[in-house]
């Protein structure tokens, strides 16, 4: 698959999963975790200077195109993580299962984006540097903007934090619903009200 690229960005390069385990001198209990849910790696593509002229390098002199043959669509995320351990390289995975692509990208953390069509499935070069590309790809798969004065990291560390309240508040109000005690009701819902209200000042 090319997803969209050049042709000039295609290696199509077999990454045997045995040469990983014996690099990485992985145990036997994560080698059959991690073959229960992939079948198939294989470097597609380089983006760089060299395969897109147009693109000029900065920090970022390369991205590298991962496709993932996987054997079952509930894979654990554990595993995809795992390779952006193995493999220290900035770069888009695909995952592939049947007629599905889905990409995946790590920057601070993984991000992972919705299931579509393999056929249709496109990997935009936005931008004229390779770090404007790398940037957009983040944003894209991991489906947020960068807010004005924020860098890449910034923003991820941001959204971590949004994220964290809101998952305190959802559990802080089932809590609530199922508490008994009229006094021990109250407190919890003052301490929601008090991250509703940090909530507020985010924005």
């Amino acid at each position: 698959m090319s997803y969209g690229l050049p042709h000039t960005t295609e290696v199509n390069r077999a990454l045997h999963k045995k040469v990983l385990y014996a690099k990485f001198n992985m145990k036997s209990s994560a080698k059959d975790h991690f073959d229960a849910d992939v079948s198939r790696l294989v470097i597609s593509n380089e983006i760089s200077a060299q395969s897109v002229p147009a693109l000029a390098a900065g920090n970022v002199t390369s991205i590298y195109v991962l496709s993932v043959l996987l054997k079952r669509k509930d894979f654990d995320k554990k595993n995809i993580e795992l390779l952006t351990k193995l493999i220290p390289q900035r770069m888009v995975i695909a995952l592939q299962m049947e007629e599905e692509t889905k990409f995946a990208i790590f920057n601070e953390k993984l991000f992972f984006g919705d299931w579509q069509p393999t056929e249709t499935a496109t990997i935009p070069l936005s931008g004229l540097t390779l770090d404007a590309v790398w940037q957009s790809l983040v944003t894209t798969i991991g489906g947020f903007e960068i807010e004005e004065g924020n860098t890449l990291k910034e923003q991820i560390v941001v959204n971590e934090a949004h994220d964290k309240l809101l998952k305190q508040i959802a559990a802080l109000e089932n809590k609530m619903r199922k508490e008994k005690q009229p006094r021990r009701k109250l407190e919890l819902h003052e301490q929601i009200i008090r991250l509703k209200s940090n909530l507020c000042q985010e924005n």
